[in-house]
């Protein structure tokens, strides 16, 4: 396989949601790449598709409801062709998932030690005494302390941050060739956000795992991504380097997000202090056609071509894409 051939590469890829009466057109058109090792960040409001993306690209949405268009390909390998027997060969192997809450992903009645094995089993071909100790192992790796005991306990008895380290665990067990992290931090105090993000920097690092991690917190981003996918009602509207998103942001949804970050001692700059920043109205709904920008009627910026007319992604930079009529324009 060429090297110029990326870790995932999505084309066009949509995924609506059908009933008899209802089409949800949940992600629509969307297309990135990730290279080996590197980390690209999905970020947008809840509901903009992002975790769908995820459950996407590892077919885990039923279908029907769910129906997938596109190509969804892992080093050159169409996933949307493989059959399903052959896409549980991939998941937990080839393509892992951290989910966004760990006490309801892990099962409660098996111990976590188990859990882990039963993944190594499956995928490696290992014996139970041979998974269970690389099993330990891995519970070690992942910073728990006395693995060995750790690994005979239950869900129950661990605190957030130690299933979530569990979970990080499973998902590399394997040595997976891309994780997707799903709100990875979700829940967690700062201290232990900032432990996480550093324990999967690390493995990272170490492995040469490429990481792809959907979140709503631009402060993760910025710790972890080295690139930024910007997502809006299902559509990507911007994508650049994490230094771009940060510096010069071109979408006005992305610096309407960005201006929503609360900055330290802010508060004290001003008498009264400033209210954090908002981005006025609603996400609409996905349910009925979108004419024109998604984002129009929320940008202070939108003229009658944005209501009218969809835009398609275009370089304003090397590297910086954005599917906006009036990049960088101002917008309150």
């Amino acid at each position: 396989m060429s090297d110029s051939v990326p870790m995932l590469a999505i084309e066009h890829l949509s995924t609506r949601f059908v009933s008899d009466d209802t089409e949800v057109r949940a992600v629509e058109d969307i297309s990135f790449s990730i290279a080996e090792g590197e980390t690209v960040a999905i970020v947008g409001e809840s509901g903009c598709g992002k975790s769908v993306t995820a459950m996407s690209i590892l077919r885990l949405l039923p279908v029907p409801p769910a129906r997938m268009t596109g190509s969804i390909r892992l080093r050159g390998r169409e996933l949307l062709d493989l059959s399903e027997a052959e896409m549980q060969a991939i998941r937990g192997n080839s393509i892992s998932m951290i989910f966004q809450e760990p006490m309801t992903s892990l099962n409660p009645v098996l111990t976590i030690g188990r859990q882990i094995a039963e993944t190594l089993r499956r995928h490696q071909g290992l014996d139970r005494r041979a998974a269970s100790e690389h099993a330990i192992e891995m519970l070690a790796k992942v910073q728990i302390p006395e693995a060995r005991r750790r690994a005979s306990e239950y869900p129950h008895q661990l605190s957030g941050g130690m299933r979530q380290r569990v979970m990080i665990a499973m998902a590399l067990a394997c040595s997976p060739q891309l994780l997707v992290a799903d709100e990875p931090t979700t829940a967690l105090d700062v201290t232990m956000q900032a432990q996480i993000l550093e324990l999967m920097r690390d493995l990272r690092d170490a492995t040469g795992t490429a990481i792809l991690l959907i979140t709503h917190d631009l402060g993760v981003v910025a710790d972890m991504a080295e690139r930024v996918i910007v997502m809006y009602a299902g559509r990507i509207v911007e994508t650049a380097t994490i230094e771009a998103i940060f510096d010069s942001a071109a979408h006005h949804y992305t610096r309407g997000l960005l201006r929503a970050l609360p900055r330290l001692g802010a508060s004290l700059q001003t008498n009264p202090p400033d209210r954090l920043h908002e981005i006025p109205g609603i996400v609409p709904s996905l349910s009925r056609p979108l004419p024109g920008c998604a984002f129009a009627p929320r940008c202070s910026a939108a003229t009658q071509r944005c209501r009218e007319d969809s835009p398609i992604m275009k370089p304003v930079n090397t590297g910086h894409l954005v599917a906006c009529h009036h990049p960088f324009g101002s917008a309150q």
